[in-house]
């Protein structure tokens, strides 16, 4: 796979295909923040948060990296449109920024002055969006003809 995704980086016609870069760059990125803030709720935050809040943080991780990978899969396969590409790519990122976002904040509730159970009403909201995102690439798939 890191070989089909290097080849896909290096690749010259990349420059033309904005979204194709935005879409694998983003997808790299959230990977990275990913492990990132993985490493920090292991070491720097265990003796601040209770063993459910560290479990509730690494959810936010694992659906974090599940939507990294998903978008570096998604800008690396060309039978999909621009179009599908696009609805896929801000679905997921508003997704990933709400859904994983809202749990991460609701993890540390206690670290903070401010209740973030609050806004806990948009950790759904983001996760309906992922979902959505898959659903789209799904039926983008399913349109697909026989060649």
């Amino acid at each position: 796979m890191f070989v089909w995704i290097t080849n896909v980086l290096n690749c010259r016609r990349l420059k033309k295909f904005s979204m194709d870069r935005k879409v694998l760059i983003s997808g790299a990125l959230f990977g990275l923040i990913a492990i990132i803030l993985g490493a920090f709720a292991t070491h720097g935050l265990k003796s601040l948060l209770t063993a459910d809040a560290i479990l509730t943080f690494e959810t936010g991780v694992k659906y974090q990296m599940y939507s990294a990978l998903f978008l570096l899969f998604l800008g690396g396969i060309p039978v999909t449109s621009e179009k599908v590409k696009k609805i896929c790519f801000y679905l997921t990122v508003v997704g990933v920024i709400l859904f994983s976002g809202s749990i991460y904040f609701l993890a540390t509730n206690s670290l903070t002055s401010f209740d973030f159970r609050t806004i806990g009403f948009i950790t759904p909201i983001g996760g309906s969006l992922i979902i959505i995102a898959w659903i789209v690439l799904l039926i983008s798939f399913i349109k697909l003809k026989n060649k």
